[in-house]
Order: C-alpha cells, then structure tokens, then sequence
C-alpha cells in the first residue's frame, strides 16, 4: 500500500517538481474530467483541489449552481461545470472534487467534477478541429496518444462569460 501523505506534502512536492522543469510548457496542464468530456488547463489558472466539502444550497439559482462552500473561512461559489454545459448533472460523492479556480483571478469560484485526472504533457498532445459554435472559454482541442479527445478550458475567459456568472433564475 503507497504511503498517505498530507495534501500539503504532495503540493509542496508538485510546486518543486514544477519548478525545477526545464519547460514549463511540457507539464503545464492539468486534466480533469467533467462529465464524459476530458478537459486541460494550464496549472497557472487552476487552483486548488479539494475534497467536496458541505455545500450550502442558494434558492433562486440555476440547476448548475450548486451552492456555496465555506473553504477556510473563505465562501466559494461552486458550479457544477457538467451541468452548466447542459449535461449530466455530477453527483456528489466521497469521489467528487472541487477545483478551486477563480482565486487567481479575484473570484472565489470553484467548479465540481467527478475526477481529476492529473498532469498532462503537451508534447503528448495533437491539435484537433473545434466545434464552431465551442464557447469563447472552449476553443482549443487536442488529441492524445490513446485517441481521447480534450478540450483546453480557459478559466479567464469563463468566469468573464455572462452565462457563467449569471445565476439568478
């Protein structure tokens, strides 16, 4: 059985790993699953994941928005990313993450999925046709070595999207 390890430990060991990479680039991405869809981020925008903490329900929202979370001592609006793509709703379970990803960005937000798949190396990937109608947050694709399809997430653009902020019913 592999050693348990706090979650600061393995961050502080991620951030040296990191940095001591000759290209930032390489391994640069985060992966992560959404629903059926794999998507990348760049780990400049990602931010922290966390176990699914309580969530405390907001009447009058949209069905994506599922509530908010108190992450020490900070309130994080958290959305289920699926569900605000318009599809299946991600369950919350003991598996379910939360990545915190607007903190860079001077808003505490946070989206839920069902995995995280970790680090991905660019150099693995192909560049693949979008969907023309992609929102302006999803306009990149890649292809892996094993055929999966990715969609780079640009967090910036999402939380400066008018549908993404609007939770009111």
């Amino acid at each position: 059985m592999a050693k348990k390890g706090s979650l600061r430990e393995f961050q502080a060991h991620l951030a040296k790993r990191l940095a001591g990479a000759s290209d930032q680039s390489a391994a640069g991405l985060l992966g992560i699953q959404s629903g059926r869809d794999y998507w990348l981020l760049s780990l400049f925008d990602s931010g922290e994941i966390i176990p699914l903490p309580p969530l405390t329900g907001v009447p009058l929202t949209k069905p994506w928005f599922v509530g908010i979370a108190n992450i020490r001592g900070n309130l994080y609006s958290v959305a289920d990313f699926s569900a605000f793509q318009g599809k299946e709703v991600t369950p919350q379970n003991a598996s379910s993450r939360l990545l915190l990803i607007g903190t860079r960005h001077g808003d505490n937000a946070a989206l839920l999925m069902p995995r995280v798949l970790g680090l991905r190396n660019m150099d693995d990937m192909t560049p693949v046709a979008t969907d023309p109608n992609a929102p302006s947050w999803a306009t990149e694709a890649y292809a892996d070595k094993e055929g999966r399809h990715w969609k780079m997430l640009n967090v910036r653009k999402l939380l400066a999207d008018e549908t993404f902020m609007d939770i009111s019913v």
